[in-house]
């Protein structure tokens, strides 16, 4: 976030037991939310797969239980939740244990990179995305989707985030914010798409920020 980039992180133990716990714990209450809220996530589902490469191997970062790689044809995932990493497996994902700051792959793995709503749980997102660029093969693409603060349902995520086991530690973002951090670590923006929007086409998905709810980032290495 602006002003934050001259300011260290160090990461603890704590800090990411605090972040982890909940998705160990809570795992059928993440789960429900994607049936409870079917419409949502298919238009989840549709902006995010309007930004992934149309061939190769690719990585999700906090790959949850998978309910955005099974359907997306994202073959491996990263996890620091077991109880998650169980479900992703279960769901054909080939999950190892670990985190986005340490990722557990050498330089130029993979093709692609995505992250669902991790963005907002990372306990360093410099240190993340740097990562992010070393294991991605050149050209190499970055797709991150996160709901946008500034956004209606930021805003009401934002207000509710005391009442929620997932969010009350989380970091919500901006895209101009998360624009600064990507040509930080060294990626260049390609486009932006959105859903979730405020009209009456909720589920459409469509190109920019500043109309939708979630928005997705398509970035390269620069």
């Amino acid at each position: 976030m602006p002003g934050s980039e001259s300011q260290p992180h160090r990461t603890t133990p704590k800090d990411l037991r605090m972040r982890v716990e909940p998705f160990e714990h809570y795992v059928e209450r993440y789960e429900a939310w994607f049936e409870v809220h079917r419409q949502e996530y298919e238009a989840e589902l549709a902006a995010v797969r309007a930004c992934l490469p149309d061939r190769g191997r690719g990585l999700e970062v906090g790959v949850g239980t998978g309910r955005f790689a099974a359907p997306l044809g994202v073959g491996f995932g990263v996890e620091p939740a077991r109880a998650m990493a169980r479900k992703a497996h279960r769901r054909g994902i080939r999950t190892v244990l670990g985190t986005a700051e340490a990722l557990p792959f050498g330089d130029g793995t993979f093709d692609y990179l995505l992250m669902v709503t991790t963005i907002c749980f990372l306990n360093d997102p410099v240190k993340a995305l740097h990562e992010a660029r070393r294991v991605l093969r050149r050209p190499g693409r970055l797709i991150l989707g996160f709901v946008d603060r500034e956004s209606s349902l930021g805003r009401r995520y934002e207000q509710g985030k005391d009442a929620s086991p997932f969010y009350s530690v989380a970091v919500f973002y901006t895209p101009a914010e998360v624009t600064s951090l990507l040509q930080q670590t060294g990626f260049r923006v390609r486009e932006w798409k959105q859903t979730l929007l405020s009209s009456k086409e909720a589920g459409s998905v469509v190109p920019g920020v500043g109309e939708g709810g979630f928005v997705v980032c398509s970035a390269e290495p620069a």
